[in-house]
């Protein structure tokens, strides 16, 4: 490891403590030895760190389930480092700490905005397509929201019930947003975002029948969407996210703080929007506070103008370019029937990376 990263890391870990108070650190249950290990062994809901009580007595109440909810944190960590792949933070996770994100959501940033949301939506996601499948007992197929065959078709296959995979979301992943403060207003938005997005994109899916494929007759049937549609619509709603200010309020149980739009002349937050409420560190330079890895070392495109481009990723620090050899398939013959046949050809690339 880099000099530089080794330090950094270091930092992220000495400062840990610091960080898990207002921590979601139940996602680690998707990292490491404890996620590896679900499909082999029992789990033990009493040795998942960072739970709260309505969370522990969740999830021994449908335990069946918490696999599932685990395979959603992990697909939504995942699909974050997909859409962050060529920006200056690009959801670094540390598979060491407890906090998986190290100090970069300590803050309300629009980066904490879209982990929130992104996670919310994959466990809502994954629980879904587990019932559909029939790996649990407490759920299964959406018979609810039927209504009418339309016309060349008729209802089969299994409908996936979304409405269950959003209730269990809700119960777990909400269930320590309880506290009167602005940060839990905001977290409690950006989930709830995050699976209105699942709801919102459920959409018809259909299979011909017939002879010859001829499509006399389709059978419907409601479906999620790729969880990458989810996350490029999350994707853009983190670049156009409202930016809001802490308002505080005295009410029967005490001050409570609430969140108001920082700009009046724009238009309001919806329930689908992200809300954030403090700045972004630039994240060009190593920082154990804010818990930038920086971007030195990162490759980058040198003929993009936007972010992933060596200008801007780099921070006007310049790049380095060397040359690298790759082994590929080429020159690919198709023989009758039925093979693919190809010839390994050495091709040289530019690599270009950030100084």
């Amino acid at each position: 490891m880099e000099p530089h990263l080794l330090g950094l890391l270091l930092g992220l870990l000495i400062g840990g403590t610091r960080v898990l108070a207002g921590y979601p650190i139940w996602w680690s249950l998707a990292l490491g030895q404890q996620y590896t290990s679900l499909g082999s062994q029992p789990l033990l809901c009493g040795s998942i760190p960072g739970l709260v009580p309505k969370q522990l007595r969740f999830c021994r109440n449908y335990i069946e389930i918490m696999p599932s909810v685990a395979e959603g944190v992990k697909l939504g960590i995942q699909e974050c480092q997909h859409q962050f792949r060529g920006r200056r933070w690009n959801c670094t996770t540390i598979d060491d700490s407890l906090a998986i994100f190290g100090p970069v959501l300590d803050k309300a940033t629009r980066e904490s905005a879209f982990v929130h949301a992104i996670a919310s939506a994959g466990v809502a996601f994954a629980v879904t397509r587990s019932c559909a499948e029939g790996t649990s007992t407490i759920c299964g197929c959406d018979s609810h929201h039927k209504g009418p065959p339309g016309e060349g078709w008729k209802w089969g296959g299994c409908s996936e019930d979304a409405d269950f995979g959003v209730l269990v979301s809700r119960e777990f992943a909400d269930a320590r947003e309880n506290r009167p403060d602005a940060r839990s207003a905001m977290n409690k938005h950006n989930n709830e975002a995050g699976r209105t997005t699942i709801l919102d994109h459920m959409h018809l899916k259909c299979k011909c029948h017939g002879l010859s494929g001829s499509c006399e007759v389709k059978t419907c049937w409601w479906a999620q969407p790729d969880f990458r549609a989810i996350g490029d619509f999350l994707k853009d709603k983190y670049d156009s996210a409202s930016e809001m200010v802490v308002e505080k309020h005295r009410e029967s149980r005490g001050w409570v703080e609430t969140l108001r739009a920082k700009y009046a002349l724009f238009k309001p937050p919806t329930e689908r929007d992200l809300v954030y409420y403090e700045n972004s560190p630039n994240f060009c330079e190593p920082n154990p506070e804010t818990g930038s890895f920086g971007t030195r070392d990162r490759t980058c495109n040198v003929t993009s103008h936007g972010i992933d481009g060596c200008d801007l990723l780099c921070c006007g620090r310049g790049h380095n370019t060397r040359t690298e050899k790759r082994k590929e398939k080429c020159h690919c013959i198709f023989h009758w029937c039925c093979y693919v046949s190809c010839q390994e050809c050495i091709r040289i690339y530019d690599v270009h990376t950030c100084k």
